[in-house]
């Protein structure tokens, strides 16, 4: 069982590594690759990020993602 501190870094980790994906995706999007590639690519970012959401309920439970949009917005901010 992790500490609180562990737990804390555990989170700001996979929030990172969302922020990380969704970033990934976004620029698969006016990459250069067209087509099935650029699906591939960008439905793997995806599906990491489910991943990663699971991960991350699984700490804070079901405010995980209201923390994930949190994090995507400053993003666009």
């Amino acid at each position: 069982m992790l500490g609180a501190h562990e737990q804390r870094s555990e989170v700001a980790r996979l929030l990172s590594q969302i922020s990380a994906e969704y970033e990934a995706a976004h620029r698969g999007l006016a990459g250069l690759a067209y087509g099935m590639s650029q699906h591939e690519f960008i439905t793997a970012r995806m599906e990491n990020m489910g991943q990663l959401h699971t991960q991350l309920q699984s700490i804070v439970g079901d405010v995980a993602i209201a923390m994930i949009a949190d994090c995507l917005n400053a993003v666009h901010s």
